[in-house]
């Protein structure tokens, strides 16, 4: 059921995706992430007709499958993360040749934010992942092999169980903690995150002060030099942070604002 209702609405979906897709070519994947972006109009179509890096997908485990909501009394059933994200994505792969931006090849990172218990949840995102492992981003102690998707585990994570494994096919969102202690590990942890607020308190009015703007390169640098994304969550959805975040080498820029983002971005 959820191939077959992928089948139906993929059609008018990718009319729209390649619109996009002809506009944004030039400069994707953009070093954006939409935020929640099941909340959209057109969840997945709209920020990758964007050109986006990477978008955001809260998941619960209701009764054996992975429903796709913020809360948990707002679930509904059919509305799975295979149905909504995963096959979407696969029928994508088979248009573009292989990959989801139509000719670039790069992956899309699905930052999938687990609101449920943090093993359960894991284990059938394992069991849900697994007819998709061509398509996915590889995962070793010392090796990353990029796929077409790029799975990321937030929110509720099963760190000691990811990390234990030998072969994974998701990589969990890490911690400033990671980042700053001197050993982050990119193939474990390829994306940090960090709240806005509890570093900076600029909210995007005047002149970022100058300490906070240092503290800010310094960050992106340490990240860049481990080859790990940052991300800041919940910051100021305007221009003057976005200007202020790419100008510092953020990895990702997160927002709502799917479009406004993707035409800074772009100009």
């Amino acid at each position: 059921p959820d191939a077959m209702k992928s089948r139906f609405i993929l059609g008018p979906a990718l009319g729209l995706l390649l619109t996009g897709l002809a506009h944004a070519q030039d400069s994707f994947p953009l070093p954006a992430h939409s935020h929640d972006d099941f909340l959209q109009e057109r969840p997945l179509f709209h920020a990758l007709g964007q050109g986006f890096a990477s978008i955001e997908v809260d998941i619960h485990l209701v009764d054996g499958e992975l429903l796709v909501a913020q809360d948990a009394d707002e679930v509904v059933r059919g509305r799975t993360f295979t149905s909504l994200y995963l096959e979407p994505l696969r029928l994508m792969t088979q248009v573009y040749g292989g990959n989801v931006y139509g000719g670039v090849d790069a992956p899309l990172i699905l930052l999938v934010d687990v609101r449920s218990d943090a093993e359960a949840t894991y284990r059938q995102l394992q069991r849900v992942l697994a007819p998709y492992e061509p398509l996915l981003t590889r995962f070793t102690a010392d090796s990353t092999t990029p796929g077409a998707i790029t799975v990321v585990v937030s929110g509720n994570v099963a760190r000691e169980l990811m990390a234990s494994e030998t072969e994974r096919f998701a990589a969990y969102d890490g911690s400033l903690q990671d980042l700053e202690g001197g050993s982050p590990d990119r193939h474990l942890s390829p994306i940090i995150s960090r709240n806005w607020s509890e570093e900076f308190s600029w909210d995007g009015r005047g002149i970022m002060p100058a300490a906070e703007r240092e503290r800010l390169q310094a960050l992106c640098q340490v990240a860049h030099d481990a080859g790990i994304l940052l991300r800041f969550q919940e910051t100021p959805d305007e221009p003057s942070v976005w200007q202020v975040l790419r100008g510092a080498g953020a990895g990702l820029i997160s927002t709502d604002r799917v479009e406004a983002l993707g035409y800074f971005l772009r100009n």
